[in-house]
């Protein structure tokens, strides 16, 4: 899909300075090779515990998902990360709802590119869309966020 900001379009410099804020180091990957730790295989980015593996095709979109999917876990989880983040339904939630907090830090990005690449790539929500969701229906990831003191990364 040629719809979705990639990696290699974005400023990357503000999407390793945001990992960085994360506690992630971003590894680039070469381009053909495999990305390793990633769930869904292709350009998908991937995780083995704080690193982020993506290649230039990569879109920012899963880089975001799969950061937040890091911050949501506890040290235990961290430390055996390896490709399947898991985690609840609500922590899934959660870490929609943050990776599109988190895209205004990343310039020339943003939440409404956020939502629309969202949407492109195919995340389903039961009101039809990521922006939908997102302001009518997510109030439950807004406050599991809150409980785990993580809405202040937004910050």
């Amino acid at each position: 899909m040629s719809d979705v900001l990639r990696y290699a379009h974005c400023d990357q410099q503000s999407v390793q300075t945001l990992l960085n804020k994360l506690g992630m180091r971003l590894q680039l990957v070469a381009e053909g090779e495999s990305i390793p730790g990633s769930f869904w295989g292709d350009e998908e980015a991937g995780l083995i515990q704080s690193d982020i593996y993506v290649r230039n095709d990569t879109p920012v979109h899963s880089i975001l998902h799969e950061a937040c999917h890091f911050v949501c876990m506890d040290n235990h989880r961290k430390q055996a990360l390896h490709t399947n983040a898991g985690g609840s339904q609500d922590e899934e939630n959660a870490v929609c709802y943050l990776q599109i907090l988190l895209s205004d830090q990343v310039a020339a990005f943003g939440r409404q590119r956020m939502l629309s690449d969202m949407d492109t790539w195919g995340y389903s929500f039961r009101l039809g869309s990521a922006e939908a969701w997102f302001t009518e229906d997510a109030e439950d990831a807004r406050k599991w966020l809150q409980q785990k003191q993580l809405l202040e990364l937004a910050d």
